[in-house]
């Protein structure tokens, strides 16, 4: 439970700190008020880590500049037409804001930005009462005009004003509002919930890079499922994200399967449990989590009722990678995410064929060649995608998918299986066969390719011998 005087305690810790103390001395010195702000205050009270410091002003940005500068040793200002100027004190990262009122006009997608007078206008302006706090330096006065200690106490997560307005001003607060719900476990406001619902499509004046970022903000917590659900059952999800709540198909009452949307969620936990297990103090795994969640995304369109009761879902891993790759591209992620997520749920069914049978040593080099860089993600999202309440089928998939990990392990010592070549290169292929370089040079890579998936190294000698024999086959 909040314990609020530790909290208050490690408050005025903070306060103290060299770096505040520091810039607090500047802006009083130069007649301006100045404040610690947002979440810096609600993580000190929540006993969290406090990363980078905000703060903010009435001062204007090129006074907080000419303020900053003699106390700094680098200064930034790309934040500048939002009143925002950064810099480097005392070997830390600070960023100094005017008090703003900002908002949207209701058809662009940018926030017209307007310098504000006051450190209550400027709080009361923010996306939720815990944010909305601030301590005043060097007075050390915890601010407070809406109510962000009570919802602390409470647990919750609640508008500084009425959600409609608030929303309405910038809807990406409705997407934050799932981050934080994650981030700091907390319950969203009833109210707030149905404002949420009720003003989902003003999402749409929001440009796709910044629904994007707050996504991937969201996926980087520690448990997204909270979030992920509150924008599901708002409806938010369908507005830029519609393959997810999709998922939850309709049950024909004589034809059983497995219930998508919960089964995704749950490797999305899975998923990251044993990201932290296997790769402990790693930061978060974005587009393994992403992946996660988008995973099946292809059922919904490949799904079949047969005969005697039985679904089918043929082809979702490949029209899975075709509509994330769509969709992947609309919210604006970069080509290697895209291609990472895209890679991992056409590839995420393979593993399963290897529990039905022994796979050949050749079929355990395919699998690595295919995975190629992605092959530590996909051992975890082929075993986080194991899902069945059966302990048999899961304990024979467990010890299928260890068994295909030490084979991997045993052929790559015995074999450098991570470098994945042809025992000759392309010059020594065109020496050998007496050709220019061409079409012809890559057709007979891939053949000594085939030999070295299926038969292992065999020798350069032996190599050159196949590839004669291959060459003069084709004459």
């Amino acid at each position: 439970m909040l314990n609020m005087a530790e909290g208050v305690a490690r408050l005025g810790a903070l306060a103290e700190s060299p770096i505040v103390a520091t810039l607090a001395d500047a802006f009083a010195a130069a007649g301006r008020e100045l404040a610690i702000v947002g979440g810096p205050v609600r993580d000190a009270l929540l006993d969290r880590p406090v990363h980078d410091l905000d703060f903010t002003t009435d001062a204007h940005p090129d006074e907080i500049l000419r303020i900053i500068t003699p106390i700094s040793t680098a200064q930034w200002d790309v934040g500048r037409e939002f009143g925002t100027i950064g810099a480097r004190v005392r070997g830390e990262q600070v960023e100094v804001t005017t008090y703003r009122a900002d908002s949207y006009d209701g058809t662009t997608r940018k926030p017209v930005v307007a310098f504000g007078d006051s450190l209550d206008g400027d709080l009361v302006r923010r996306d939720f009462t815990v944010n909305a706090m601030a301590m005043r330096v060097p007075q050390r006065t915890l601010v407070d005009p809406t109510g962000g200690v009570e919802d602390l106490l409470a647990g919750r997560l609640r508008t500084p004003i009425d959600p409609h307005v608030s929303f309405g001003d910038d809807p990406l607060r409705m997407l934050r509002a799932a981050r934080f719900a994650s981030q700091l476990e907390f319950e969203v406001d009833p109210g707030t919930a149905e404002a949420m619902s009720e003003l989902r499509e003003t999402l749409r004046i929001v440009s796709p890079e910044r629904v994007q970022g707050e996504m991937v903000r969201l996926l980087g917590t520690d448990d997204p499922v909270r979030g992920i659900r509150l924008l599901v059952d708002t409806g938010l999800m369908a507005e830029f994200l519609p393959e997810v709540p999709a998922l939850r198909l309709e049950v024909d009452e004589h034809h059983h399967h497995k219930d998508v949307y919960e089964h995704s969620l749950t490797v999305v936990r899975q998923t990251i449990d044993l990201e932290k297990a296997r790769h402990p103090g790693a930061a978060p795994d974005v587009p393994l989590r992403l992946a996660a969640l988008l995973h099946d995304i292809g059922k919904p369109a490949t799904r079949r009722l047969e005969p005697g009761g039985a679904v089918t879902f043929h082809h979702h891993d490949i029209k899975g990678a075709r509509m994330a790759k769509k969709r992947l591209n609309a919210l604006r992620f970069d080509s290697d995410t895209t291609k990472t997520v895209c890679r991992l749920i056409e590839l995420h069914l393979r593993f399963f064929g290897y529990a039905e049978g022994a796979w050949t040593d050749a079929a355990v080099r395919r699998y690595v060649r295919d995975a190629d860089a992605e092959l530590e993600r996909l051992h975890i999202l082929t075993r986080a995608d194991v899902t069945t309440r059966n302990r048999r089928k899961a304990n024979r998939l467990a010890t299928a998918y260890d068994d295909i990990e030490r084979r991997i392990a045993a052929l790559a010592e015995q074999e450098e299986l991570d470098a994945m070549r042809p025992e000759l290169d392309g010059n020594r292929i065109q020496e050998v066969l007496g050709i220019r370089p061409g079409r012809e040079v890559g057709e007979a890579y891939r053949f000594l390719l085939d030999i070295r998936l299926d038969e292992g190294l065999i020798g350069p000698e032996a190599a050159e011998e196949r590839l004669r024999a291959w060459w003069a086959a084709r004459s």
